[in-house]
């Protein structure tokens, strides 16, 4: 018998995530996460693919996201002038985490970010920020050459590391709201989309009540 609702559905998970101490006065590139940043294994409670791995770490300057995707038999897919169904990282972040909320407030933001796709030998990585639909409130957008992307394209799949400032991230504070509203979907045509909890069938992409929580942990 087919479920009445996703597994996903019924969980609003809190994941604990490590600050990052290496940082210096400005941050020039994304860092390196190792694997005490690694989120748990949750493929019993994802929808679709389970082909990507996540690395997440947090400062006052910023959030750290890294993201490694194995098993694919061609290079990612991308065009920068389709950010919404290229092979990529998609982010949802709330920086006041109001889980009792359907329509997006000023501190929810969507990003999106691809391997490659850019460049005139479009092999750059490139990210920004997309405005949510249905916001009752819009977070400011952010220059998109603020967010730094680095890409590697290995046979089977890609490394992506993504750091978003906190210039970016409209209300973030640690010291005092360090619980985050996130939501993250990995697009890819060739395996099938991997989202952290619910799919399609809900809008995630416009609800903070249907996105999960980071808390930002010492």
């Amino acid at each position: 018998m087919p479920e009445l609702l996703p597994t996903g559905f019924l969980f609003r998970l809190g994941l604990p995530i490590k600050r990052l101490n290496r940082i210096g006065a400005s941050v020039t590139t994304p860092p390196v996460l190792g694997t005490e940043y690694e989120l748990p294994d949750l493929g019993q409670l994802t929808q679709g693919s389970n082909a990507g791995k996540y690395r997440i770490g947090w400062h006052e300057q910023g959030l750290a996201i890294q993201v490694h995707v194995t098993g694919r038999k061609s290079p990612p897919k991308c065009d920068y002038g389709s950010f919404l169904t290229s092979d990529g990282l998609q982010l949802w972040v709330d920086t006041r985490n109001t889980q009792n909320i359907h329509r997006a407030s000023k501190f929810c933001h969507h990003f999106a970010f691809l391997p490659s796709g850019h460049s005139r030998d479009r092999s750059a990585p490139i990210g920004k920020q997309i405005a949510i639909a249905r916001a009752r409130e819009d977070a400011p957008l952010c220059d998109s050459r603020l967010l730094l992307i680095k890409s590697e394209i290995q046979k089977d799949g890609y490394t992506l590391r993504v750091w978003i400032p906190a210039e970016c991230l409209n209300g973030f504070a640690p010291d005092t709201s360090p619980h985050l509203g996130f939501y993250a979907l990995i697009r890819d045509q060739e395996l099938g989309d991997q989202y952290l909890s619910v799919g399609a069938e809900f809008p995630f992409d416009q609800d903070p009540s249907l996105w999960w929580t980071l808390d930002l942990t010492e």
